[in-house]
């Protein structure tokens, strides 16, 4: 019986021991974090923070400066980790990059990728390209912070993926002149947040002077202007679909399919002459009158 009792003090002790070193290893890995900037959202908050009009044509963006600003910024936030990258998600036409796309593709610790850009000028699958590289970073344990620039509800599946496999998401937004421009559930979600102000934007955005740049800007529209836009869309939808449609729909109120909130935009969009690109506040306003005129037509 004495010789059990040591034999199992013994493997006690040497389980002890490998605990000990292991614990010991993972103390002397440093942490990663790794940026991941959402180009469309960057560009419309950023442009109407800066130069009041979120039309790229508009504005010059020094995404050189921008980018090591950014870096810094990880740098004093998460200063026990290295970095591992700047992810920077953008459209392009057939997924070519531009000339501006390719100078940042060529900047140390930067990697580009592009998702489509339709013919409004609307990027496509740049959520997805997020959510790929998040949850596969993640889950491969290359980072331990994610900082993600971006305010689309369409990300928080992105989240998600994250902080399953134990990597922790913090939220870095851009100042906004009025309302928000990042999704509530994008802000639930995440693990921690932070605005960037005027003042971090202004060395690196410019406005041109050029007088068509003036005259393209376009006007916001208004919360009400949207939400009638939606129960517009909305009417429409419901006569193409019918009630039986609108009954399938009614459960996942308040959130609606992708595929059906997609063309919702684009239709928006299309009707408005305005990008609500990186427009939370609006997009919500959309929805809602969406949701309003069917609700009241069950």
């Amino acid at each position: 019986m004495n010789d059990d009792l040591a034999a199992l003090a013994a493997r006690i002790d040497r389980t002890n021991e490998l605990l000990q070193r292991m614990l010991a290893e993972v103390a002397k890995t440093p942490s990663t974090h790794a940026i991941f900037v959402d180009a469309g959202y960057l560009y419309a908050a950023a442009g109407r923070l800066v130069a009041g009009t979120e039309d790229r044509r508009a504005f010059d963006l020094d995404a050189e400066g921008l980018i090591e600003a950014l870096i810094d910024r990880a740098r004093t936030i998460f200063a026990d980790s290295r970095l591992l990258r700047v992810y920077w998600y953008d459209g392009a036409r057939r997924r070519i990059h531009t000339a501006e796309q390719q100078s940042i593709a060529e900047l140390p610790d930067v990697k580009v990728r592009l998702g489509n850009l339709n013919a409004n000028n609307q990027q496509k699958g740049v959520d997805s390209l997020i959510r790929t590289d998040l949850e596969s970073l993640a889950r491969h344990r290359a980072i331990s912070d994610a900082a993600l620039l971006g305010g689309d509800e369409d990300l928080v599946s992105a989240v998600e993926a994250a902080q399953g496999y134990g990597a922790r998401v913090h939220l870095w937004g851009i100042e906004a002149p009025e309302g928000r421009n990042q999704a509530e559930p994008l802000l639930w979600e995440v693990d921690s947040q932070r605005t960037l102000d005027l003042d971090f934007f202004k060395p690196y955005v410019s406005r041109r002077t050029a007088a068509a740049y003036e005259a393209a800007a376009g006007a916001r529209p208004t919360r009400e202007d949207v939400r009638f836009v939606g129960a517009q869309i909305a009417a429409k939808w419901l006569a193409a679909r019918g009630r039986e449609s609108l009954v399938e729909l009614l459960p996942g109120h308040p959130y609606l399919p992708g595929s059906v909130d997609q063309d919702l935009l684009v239709e928006a969009e299309g009707l408005l002459q305005y990008s609500l690109r990186g427009q939370a506040d609006l997009r919500r306003a959309l929805r809602d009158g969406f949701w309003e005129h069917l609700q009241a037509q069950y």
